[in-house]
């Protein structure tokens, strides 16, 4: 059932993970209490639709059954069933050695047309096929990692709704990649009700060494809050403030203030996108802990590519091979 894409099962989906949510280590027992509800007379009887009607009123988007929302079922179904799509790795570098440490995984989808990887996460989650197609993309990146240099840690892009879903724990443990190597990046926005849920869905997790990182920081208004509230070991600073970083005195300040901000959480602070030498030089000035971007290296679904992230970076050497910016100017 939890593997069957259908999208007038999600309903049904939904209620088993509810009930295993409610009865963590023993799936017999929530099974169980999953069938009997759905002989319950208050549920619908067998063959009638799961889905609820839309809104009265309703016109914002296609209504179940419709042609457009059909096609758009069968687009994603026809990805989950065919593995279509594929993992990208872009580099994570230490400012203090010049090494990678890292890689962030991004899901590459195997298709004809161009459609940007965000096009198809908003089209499933449209389709109530959102937390089977992370699944699928989850999956595919713990596989494409068994390929990368063993001292990589890999960062997961997942929503808070997968976390918080009863699965996750089970398809992690059944990983070859070690825990330690395994870091969980929100990459959406919290509700205040769901950063609350995380900090205990995520405890275990974290007691056998997954880390937790929170991407996009300083977006949107609460990314600061939210940050306190689950503690994360590692803090990405959003490309909008690294951008211009080295001639825009706010974005400058901000950095700075990020950079006490980690270190009293201790945690590590990562730049995202960086694109340009001056970036570069501006968060290693501010004493930033690590650096990813096109500047230093793009996503590549090349194991070729991978095998070279056992040496540090050319941008961040000298041609001679000479110690890291940030070791020079420090």
């Amino acid at each position: 059932m939890l593997s069957d894409p259908a999208p007038e099962q999600s309903r049904v989906r939904d209620q088993l993970r509810e009930h295993l949510a409610a009865h963590p280590g023993h799936p017999e027992t929530a099974l169980k209490e999953h069938l009997i509800s759905l002989r319950s007379p208050t549920r619908l009887p067998t063959g009638t639709s799961k889905v609820p009607p839309p809104a009265a009123g309703s016109a914002s988007q296609p209504q179940a059954g419709t042609p457009a929302a059909a096609e758009r079922a069968s687009r994603i179904e026809a990805v989950l069933k065919g593995r279509m799509l594929l993992t990208a790795f872009q580099p994570i570098y230490d400012l203090s050695t010049g090494s990678a440490v890292g890689v962030e995984a991004f899901t590459r989808f195997v298709t004809d047309g161009s459609d940007s990887a965000g096009y198809w996460f908003a089209e499933a989650a449209e389709a109530r096929l959102g937390s089977e197609l992370e699944f699928a993309a989850l999956e595919s990146a713990l596989a494409a990692a068994q390929h990368l240099p063993p001292h990589l840690y890999v960062a997961l892009k997942l929503s808070p709704a997968t976390c918080l879903d009863p699965l996750l724990p089970g398809l992690l443990g059944e990983s070859m990649l070690a825990p330690a190597r395994m870091v969980l990046e929100l990459t959406e926005a919290l509700t205040a009700e769901q950063a609350a849920a995380l900090v205990a869905a995520l405890a275990p997790l974290r007691q056998r060494g997954v880390r937790l990182a929170i991407d996009h920081a300083g977006s949107y208004f609460d990314s600061i809050r939210h940050i306190r509230q689950l503690q994360p070991d590692i803090i990405k600073i959003d490309r909008s403030i690294i951008a211009g970083i080295d001639t825009d005195t706010l974005r400058h300040a901000f950095g700075e203030t990020m950079v006490g901000f980690a270190e009293q959480l201790r945690a590590a602070l990562i730049a995202a996108g960086i694109e340009t030498n001056d970036e570069l030089a501006a968060v290693a000035v501010l004493g930033v802990s690590a650096v990813q971007g096109y500047f230093l290296g793009r996503p590549t679904t090349r194991p070729q590519d991978w095998a070279h992230w056992n040496l540090p970076a050319p941008s961040m050497t000298g041609s001679d091979g000479s110690p890291p910016i940030s070791s020079i100017w420090f």
